[in-house]
């Protein structure tokens, strides 16, 4: 077997025994597998050899990019993992009509780094960028830190390219943005966690990159008056608020542990950070006047002045180079390794409607210590579009107790109408969650999908359906 597979990617691009220690254990160390092999294609055409070659021999396959997913996604026991690395090309950067085409293999800040010398950005960004692949965020539909403008991955994508689980190649590369032909598949992809398809290479929609930004730290009082703040400041600018992060007290005590050199945010300590940036293209929000000063930083400050006068507002420090605006994002993007940093950690990663995160947290200040006294919640959110990072430290060792934390937050997030997966994906880390929670139809309506596209049940067996 490992010889057929050689003949379809060269020797040296299919890895055995020792040399593939970096691809069997994820960026959080707990997901470790025993892969077959580790098989390195350099063109989708080898991708689609590899997986006709799954499926003549019943093998199983798990497709990896950065493999910096935290839900178990690439568990890889006795199947042999597709490695995108080698598919890198940025095929064509087209400033025009603001879009990338690109291969799956690309790491994100190097899209980033391209589109940028274009005067364009594409605006998914998150703290694992510098390893994270094009095929990985679009497999697990990647959210970030400026969903809150620019949308969730499904939408900065115009297209796709997919090796599908009987080996054919399903060319859906749109450069158009109105197609109304039938059921959107590559929606059904992006998100589907190698499940359904391998995606090989992608259209991307470029944004304008903001001529000026205006990024703060800012102390509120409350939650709810932190989203006052946030409307405030939408209606100010016009809608250009790029993001809007919350961190609390313990996140700055453990950044100030794990990071050294890290300073607090303000002179004295607050409950509640807030990260809160604004980007313009505009030339008339952007270009300085006679006082160096740069329109919508004077926005952002003089609405952060009158909420300091109504008290909506206790503290606020506006970066003033790109060097401060840099240390504030540095804060927020540890968020990962701050979580993980004691273990045992519970990674619990939910959405609620905007005005309810308060709700829910007040909630888990009494639910948490019912279901383990002394454990300590370690919370971050993109508190733009309600998402919160909830992990737990917990005080027991007891792997039930552990469950019945998880199930605590699941329950009180569906009273709250929200969900129990935001943007991390399910991988197996979440199964037992969507088998509790998910509708029993919409699982159902999902397992037909994926018999009727994977009769051989060879694509990523074992992940996101229950």
């Amino acid at each position: 077997m490992i010889d057929e597979l050689k003949q379809i990617v060269g020797a040296a691009n299919v890895l055995t025994g020792a040399d593939m220690a970096r691809y069997a254990s994820d960026w959080t160390g707990k997901y470790v597998s025993q892969p077959l092999a580790v098989a390195r294609p350099a063109n989708t055409a080898e991708v689609s050899a590899l997986v006709k070659w799954a499926n003549r021999t019943g093998t199983p396959v798990v497709p990896v990019s950065g493999n910096s997913g935290l839900a178990g996604g690439t568990k890889a026991d006795g199947a042999l993992m597709i490695s995108l690395e080698r598919l890198k090309a940025i095929r064509d950067i087209r400033p025009q009509a603001r879009m990338a085409i690109v291969e799956a293999g690309v790491i994100l800040s190097d899209v980033h780094n391209a589109v940028e010398a274009q005067g364009l950005i594409f605006p998914l960004t998150f703290g694992a960028k510098g390893s994270a692949m094009i095929g990985g965020v679009l497999s697990t539909n990647a959210g970030g830190s400026n969903v809150l403008r620019y949308g969730n991955t499904r939408d900065l994508v115009l297209g796709i390219e997919a090796v599908l689980p009987t080996g054919e190649v399903m060319d859906i590369m749109s450069e158009l943005h109105k197609d109304n032909s039938g059921y959107n598949l590559r929606h059904l992809l992006i998100g589907a966690e190698g499940t359904l398809g391998i995606i090989t290479a992608a259209v991307l929609k470029l944004h304008p990159k903001p001529r000026a930004y205006a990024t703060a730290m800012v102390a509120a009082p409350s939650l709810p008056a932190a989203l006052d703040l946030l409307n405030r400041l939408q209606e100010v600018t016009g809608g250009c608020v790029e993001a809007f992060e919350y961190m609390p007290r313990l996140h700055i005590e453990v950044h100030k542990e794990i990071k050294p050199g890290a300073r607090e945010p303000f002179d004295e300590p607050h409950e509640i950070n807030i990260l809160v940036e604004v980007g313009v293209t505009a030339p008339r929000d952007a270009i300085p006047g006679p006082d160096g000063q740069a329109p919508v930083a004077a926005y952002l400050e003089q609405v952060l002045a009158d909420m300091f006068e109504e008290g909506a507002v206790l503290d606020a420090v506006v970066a003033q180079n790109e060097a401060q605006r840099r240390e504030m994002w540095e804060r927020r993007e540890a968020a990962a390794e701050i979580s993980l940093s004691r273990k045992p950690a519970i990674v619990s990663d939910i959405a609620v409607p905007l005005d309810k995160v308060d709700t829910f947290l007040t909630i888990m200040e009494t639910r948490l210590p019912q279901v383990d006294p002394g454990a300590r919640p370690v919370i971050v959110s993109h508190l733009g579009d309600g998402n919160i990072h909830y992990s737990v430290w917990p005080a027991s060792q007891d792997e039930q107790v552990h469950d019945a934390i998880i199930e605590a937050v699941e329950e009180e997030v569906r009273k709250l109408g929200g969900s129990f997966s935001a943007e991390h994906g399910i991988g197996v880390s979440k199964l037992p969650s969507m088998r509790r929670r998910k509708n029993p139809v919409a699982l159902a309506a999902m397992r037909a999908i994926k018999a009727a596209l994977d009769p051989n049940g060879i694509l990523n067996p074992g992940k996101l359906l229950p």
